[in-house]
């Protein structure tokens, strides 16, 4: 273990931050669940297959369609069979579930806004958080490209 210690600690805090960021998002209250939203969200862009979905937001099928049964039964999504293919399932937003995600949009921003406002970065940790995203995407992409930018070795098994 070369540097194990010393890199183990800020890591760890790291974790319990995000954690704890995760939990405060938890308890804003934006009438919808965090994987609602999330679902929503996705699912927002234009009507998503139920199994990229469930890729994209890294859950099993099953839990998906738990979730999913819930926004169809409050309203807030529909799944449209796609042409040609009825096997293949489209979660799409109702009205009521735009109207939902804008709710929740709106609570989840005054939040953010409330907590970056009082960092005094508001731009620095915004591009640390987009930094991250990309990374996440790349693990899970499995391709090195942040790896190879920034000349660390890639890193594997993770996302």
């Amino acid at each position: 273990m070369s540097d194990g210690g010393t890199a183990q600690k800020p890591a760890a805090q790291v974790v319990m931050i995000l954690l704890r960021l995760v939990r405060a998002l938890e308890r804003v209250d934006a009438e919808l669940t965090p994987q609602q939203y999330r679902i929503l969200k996705l699912a927002g862009a234009g009507g998503e297959r139920s199994a990229k979905l469930a890729e994209r937001l890294a859950v099993a099928k099953p839990t998906l369609t738990a979730i999913a049964d819930g926004l169809v039964a409050a309203g807030y999504a529909r799944r449209d069979a796609e042409a040609g293919d009825r096997r293949v399932v489209r979660l799409c937003l109702t009205a009521a579930g735009h109207e939902a995600l804008g709710r929740a949009d709106a609570a989840y921003t005054r939040w953010l806004d409330q907590v970056l406002g009082m960092t005094g970065e508001t731009e620095l940790v915004l591009h640390a958080f987009d930094v991250l995203n990309q990374a996440m995407d790349e693990l899970r992409c499995g391709s090195g490209a942040v790896a190879r930018a920034t000349g660390q070795p890639a890193a594997t098994g993770l996302a």
